[in-house]
């Protein structure tokens, strides 16, 4: 499945009020969720991922894909788009040689 195609199965799915406002609550409440389970395998097993903890990471990056997909959506985007201008960005960042640094406009 390519990004598009995930962007429209997605929307099928959307119900949500304030558009851009909400997908980026969502966003960055999933985010926190893989991050939480990331520390919980830490602080659990030792650092060991076992096949059922990545599998319950992959849902919630699943989600944090849903809440991109709505996102782009709301701001007049396909996901295909959003790929391609960070992929264009980090290219760029690469050919320029400042991959490592900071900002956004290096």
């Amino acid at each position: 499945m390519d990004f598009d195609e995930f962007q429209q199965k997605a929307l099928a799915t959307a119900i949500y009020p304030h558009p851009i406002v909400y997908p980026t609550l969502g966003l960055t409440g999933e985010a926190g969720e893989v991050a939480d389970k990331v520390k919980k395998v830490i602080r659990d097993n030792q650092g060991e991922f076992s096949d059922e903890r990545r599998l319950e990471i992959a849902k919630e990056i699943g989600d944090v894909l849903w809440y991109c997909a709505m996102l782009a959506h709301d701001l007049g985007y396909t996901f295909d788009q959003i790929a391609q201008i960070n992929c264009d960005k980090i290219a760029a960042r690469k050919n320029a040689g400042t991959i490592h640094g900071e900002g956004d406009n290096r």
